[in-house]
């Protein structure tokens, strides 16, 4: 079956008693024994696991083309519980720009058990430059936050192999319907479902999907079943609801993504536009080959500075300037703000989450803000 198909049926529970075409909300904690001490009902407790949560992990194992998939409380979670499986003293190559909720993860909770560098991934001549004895994984992040870059999974991929490494991808701003990382020869994947897969800005979730179920997969599955830090039943049916529109709602999001980065990049007070569906974009060509579009996010450098991005993220009127991403409506952030006095991301940089709206009532609303600057 194809994707689209796959969203709407794979998750699909079809209960004996009342054959619901949409899986109820289980909110049951705990499950009934059999006669042998058994759970003829395949579930035992609701941390371990849930019959809505089953199937989110169903399906995104399916539209990922994986083995299997674990389902967690958020995507920092889902980072987390990789970071957590490895051994104290592995060491890790990040990418220079990275989601920095994770980044600070790995530079603050695990700065005692890990070891890590951040690499510029999209030079892999520098990546091998990297590889140490005790390194164990590398993570990837593509199209990165917030500047977009394009890292070739393919190519990483071949280095993982080669050094018996793993490969981790989070594929968030691409979301399983542009990127499928596992069939480019990564060994797991990792989504913030709060975004694109949830889409709605109103559920919280992370996975994580395996292209294998070996040793360090059983190591994520237990700390997702002891450690506790699960979906609730209603934020994975929400979840699965949202799944069978995600084909649909990508295109839209593409669609408008393009043609505002094609608005924006021919800007007079536009300084510069990451977004790998341009033609002169650095990662254009290895986005073709691995992502089926390109995708709603794109950030700009504007020309002003700090005071102009600020100026520019509170003249908007339909984008709404909050964190987050992938949602319906149209979001706005001055990045470099929210990251703190260390972050690495120019001042002048607004990252955009391109939502669903008429695309000319969106560039128009660009072009009244953008007339607001003094140049």
């Amino acid at each position: 079956m194809r994707a689209e198909t796959l969203a709407i049926h794979a998750g699909n529970l079809y209960p004996v008693s009342t054959q619901d075409v949409t899986p109820p909300i289980n909110l049951s904690t705990t499950f009934l024994r059999n006669e042998e001490g058994g759970y003829s009902g395949g579930h035992m407790y609701s941390r371990i696991s849930n019959p809505n949560r089953s199937a989110l992990e169903k399906v995104i194992t399916e539209l990922e083309k994986g083995a299997d998939a674990c389902a967690l409380s958020s995507g920092n979670t889902a980072g987390m519980t990789v970071f957590q499986a490895l051994k104290p003293g592995s060491h890790i190559i990040a990418p220079d720009d990275m989601y920095w909720g994770l980044k600070m993860q790995l530079q603050t909770i695990f700065a005692d058990t890990l070891q890590m560098d951040f690499v510029d991934l999209t030079d892999i001549d520098l990546v091998k430059q990297y590889i140490k004895p005790n390194t164990v994984m590398i993570w990837a992040e593509t199209p990165s936050n917030p500047l977009l870059k394009i890292t070739d999974i393919r190519a990483l991929a071949e280095i993982t192999r080669s050094n018996g490494l793993t490969l981790v991808c989070d594929s968030t701003f691409a979301s399983p319907s542009l990127q499928n990382p596992i069939t480019l020869g990564a060994d797991l994947v990792m989504h913030s479902s709060t975004k694109y897969i949830g889409g709605h800005s109103d559920v919280l979730g992370g996975i994580l999907i395996t292209a294998k179920k070996d040793e360090f997969w059983n190591k994520i599955r237990n700390i997702q079943a002891v450690g506790g830090a699960v979906p609730a039943p209603f934020d994975c049916f929400l979840l699965l609801r949202s799944i069978k529109t995600l084909a649909y709602r990508m295109r839209g999001h593409c669609e408008n993504g393009m043609a505002l980065a094609t608005y924006l990049v021919k800007h007079p007070a536009v300084e510069a536009v990451y977004y790998p569906g341009l033609p002169d974009h650095p990662g254009h060509e290895t986005a073709k080959t691995q992502m089926t579009g390109f995708g709603g996010m794109l950030s700009i450098l504007v020309k002003g500075g700090a005071a102009a991005a600020r100026q520019i993220v509170n003249q908007v009127k339909l984008f709404a300037q909050a964190t987050s991403l992938g949602g319906v409506e149209s979001l706005i952030e001055h990045r470099a703000s929210i990251e703190g006095p260390d972050t690495k991301t120019p001042q002048n940089l607004i990252r955009i989450s391109v939502g669903l709206e008429h695309i000319d009532d969106l560039i128009a609303d660009f072009e009244q803000a953008l007339s607001t600057i003094n140049r």
